[in-house]
């Protein structure tokens, strides 16, 4: 991981007009919800449209219901979970599996219910496994990661355990964040929402608590090593990163770096670099406005000692699920950001060249679907889950 540095510091000057500071024909051609913010550096936003040569989609699967995340595994087969708590493995051949069993009670309400999973690294040895959901608690519900080792005949989870319990726990039904990523590190991070509810924002600037914030555990659940404020009184010693939203993807990419995609009011979705210990703003620094049309109370777009988001989208594209490119199948595609989208109902690839996004292409827009989560398999093709109550599971490998 790369020391930490101020995002702000590489920004060149904003330009007087808002078209001027980005691409003169951005993919993005619809009016901003905050027409009168200003991006804080060239290419924040709005990036000029990106095409793809080609490609083939299969729907391995249909009638999933409510699929929230997709996982390869290294035979080929595929784990998907269901928000309701169905765990599933879906053959290489789309062959649909009954529930896998062991599984903890969840908390389905609204954005609730079984939500990330996750193999080990070393899976091929352990058959172990990481999912997170919205716990059921005395009083309410918060985010949990749960760990398990999945039987020879793939039909059960054995050895069930709790290793994170996000704190507090509290009486809603949103924002609950939940992607799981394993670092080169072999750190488990975990992402967390801010449970969206006025009262519960300002936890996301507060180190007493798990709300809004990216957290680094072992894969046993303890505080990872090296995580930033292990001395600090009162902070709590699993988080990496604060000031976020709602954060429902996470990526690593070829060089070890840590993004996330976090949710955004109406405009304002981010991409955002991970470094230790950064303060992502919300909800003091944030674009776009509340879903009434007022502005964000007490919200500026530029805070000094905050991070800007890398890149942002207003409108939204409600993002869900990110996998950077490394396979061998798209060499164009090679170093892309994939994240899913469900306003819009697009797969979403972003060009990037170093930390900077420099092209934007939405694929997918005619099926009408939302996309909930994508991963690279082991054979370099993506798999997509769709967000429907009969949702697909799709294989997108070149054209022929």
């Amino acid at each position: 991981m790369r020391p930490p540095f101020v995002l702000a510091s590489l920004a060149v000057a904003v330009a007087p007009a808002f078209a001027q500071a980005q691409c003169a024909n951005p993919l993005e051609v619809r009016p901003p919800n905050a027409p009168d913010q200003k991006p804080a550096f060239a290419q924040q936003t709005r990036a000029c449209e990106a095409k793809s040569d080609g490609y083939t989609v299969t729907v391995l699967a249909k009638n999933l219901v409510k699929p929230w995340a997709v996982e390869p595994m290294p035979n080929g087969e595929l784990l998907v979970t269901e928000k309701a708590g169905q765990l599933r493995i879906v053959t290489a051949r789309g062959e649909v599996k009954a529930p896998i069993s062991g599984v903890p009670k969840v908390d389905d309400k609204g954005q609730g219910g079984l939500l990330d999973v996750a193999l080990s690294p070393t899976f091929a040895n352990d058959r172990t496994i990481y999912f997170s959901f919205s716990e059921p608690r005395e009083g309410g519900n918060a985010t949990s990661v749960a760990k398990g080792v999945l039987n020879s005949e793939r039909t059960a989870l054995e050895q069930v355990k709790v290793i994170f319990r996000a704190m507090p726990t509290y009486k809603g039904d949103k924002h609950y964040g939940s992607r799981l990523a394993f670092g080169p590190d072999g750190m488990l991070y975990v992402t967390t929402g801010e449970r969206s509810d006025t009262p519960m924002r300002k936890l996301a600037q507060q180190k007493d608590n798990h709300m809004g914030k990216v957290m680094r555990i072992t894969p046993e659940g303890a505080p990872a090593d090296g995580n930033p404020f292990t001395t600090e009184a009162g902070a709590m010693k699993e988080v990496w990163s604060l000031g976020h939203r709602n954060v429902q993807a996470a990526a690593f990419d070829a060089q070890g770096k840590l993004w996330v995609i976090e949710h955004g009011t109406q405009g304002g979705d981010e991409l955002n670099l991970v470094r230790k210990g950064s303060n992502y703003g919300w909800p003091i620094q944030a674009y776009g406005e509340e879903y009434n049309g007022r502005p964000i109370e007490g919200a500026v777009t530029d805070r000094p000692g905050y991070e800007q988001p890398a890149y942002y989208w207003d409108p939204v594209i409600a993002p869900s699920g990110a996998q950077f490119y490394s396979g061998k199948a798209f060499p164009k595609w090679k170093g892309n950001l994939f994240i899913g989208g469900l306003k819009d109902k697009f797969l979403v690839r972003l060009v990037m060249e170093g930390d900077r996004v420099t092209g934007e292409e939405r694929l997918f827009q005619d099926r009408g679907q939302r996309i909930r989560d994508v991963r690279e398999g082991p054979d370099g093709a993506l798999y997509v889950v769709t967000d429907e109550t009969r949702g697909e599971l799709w294989k997108i490998t070149p054209k022929i």
